[in-house]
This record gives C-alpha cells, structure tokens and sequence, in this order.
C-alpha cells in the first residue's frame, strides 16, 4: 500500500515539477532545453521508480491469472476510449475544413448548399464511425 502511494506522489510530482521549470525557462533564453530536460529526467525516473515498486515482491500463479483477466479487460477499454478519442479528433479536422470550405462556396453561389451540407455530414459520419467500433469492442 505504501508503495502505491510513493508511486502516486512520484506521478503528481512528475507533472508539477516539469511544467513549472516549463514556466521559469520562459524568462530565459534557450530554456525550452532545459525544461525538456527536467521533463524527461522526471518521466524516465518515474518510470523506473514504477518498475522498482511494483515488480518487487512475490507472485503467486492466483495473482497472476487474476492480474492477466484484469489487464486484457483493461485494454479492452483503452481501444474503445482510443478508437472514440481518436476518430473525433479526426471528425474534427475534417469538419473544420469542409465546412469552412462550405461557408465560402455558399457564400459565392447559394444554390450548392445541399451538396456542401452533405459534404460537412460525411466529415462528422467519422466520429460515429468511432463511436460503433468502441461499442463493438466493448460489446
């Protein structure tokens, strides 16, 4: 139990301390290295820190067929929140473009706002298209 909450501390601190070395290397000049730096110092050692505290112990054949239904169930979850989050991202870029693309040919001639509108639906279909792979990974 302890050792999660080192592992915690270390993460909040990983975050904190990088972005604030990230705003101090405003003021100076080349500081972006430094604060790249920091950051990575923090990220590996955390990373290392994490390897350290949760691969010592024993393990027992229990804990390990436990441990694998839990993490295949985990990843279950992290490809239905990518193939969502990412597909919106997406829908997103390309909405931006065809419908400002859209704005500026009606704006011309208004008689092609059925063929533009199509256009600005196409480009959101992709967000939903993320949406039913999530559902069916998760189903």
């Amino acid at each position: 139990m302890t050792a999660r909450i080192i592992l915690v501390i270390t993460l909040i601190l990983s975050i904190i301390i990088p972005f604030g070395a990230f705003l101090l290397s405003k003021k100076r000049k080349g500081g972006f290295k430094a604060s790249l730096a920091c950051n990575s110092f923090f990220f590996f050692g955390t990373l290392i820190l994490a390897d350290i505290l949760l691969f010592s112990g024993k393990i027992s054949a229990a804990e390990v067929t436990a441990t694998a239904e839990a993490a295949t169930s985990g990843w279950k979850y992290i490809a239905a929140a990518l193939s969502t989050g990412l597909s919106c991202i997406g829908g997103g870029i390309a909405v931006a473009s065809a419908a400002s693309a859209a704005l500026g040919a009606i704006s011309e001639d208004s008689s092609i706002m059925g063929k533009a509108l199509i256009f600005v639906a196409l480009a959101e279909g992709i967000a939903l298209y993320g949406l039913i792979v999530s559902f069916t990974i998760l189903g």
